[in-house]
């Protein structure tokens, strides 16, 4: 068995990919962020 075959064969870990939807994963980033700036407020902690 060579390196080469050893890598070939090993599976996939579900780590980032180059494609997907950017400008959806950047809206879901701020809306995260509104969402806890929100509730931070609402409790009162800052």
């Amino acid at each position: 068995m060579t390196a080469h075959s050893a890598t070939a064969t090993r599976a996939r870990t579900g780590g980032p990919k180059g494609d997907g939807p950017k400008i959806l994963e950047h809206a879901l980033g701020w809306t995260l962020i509104v969402v806890v700036a929100m509730l931070v407020t609402q409790l009162g902690l800052l």
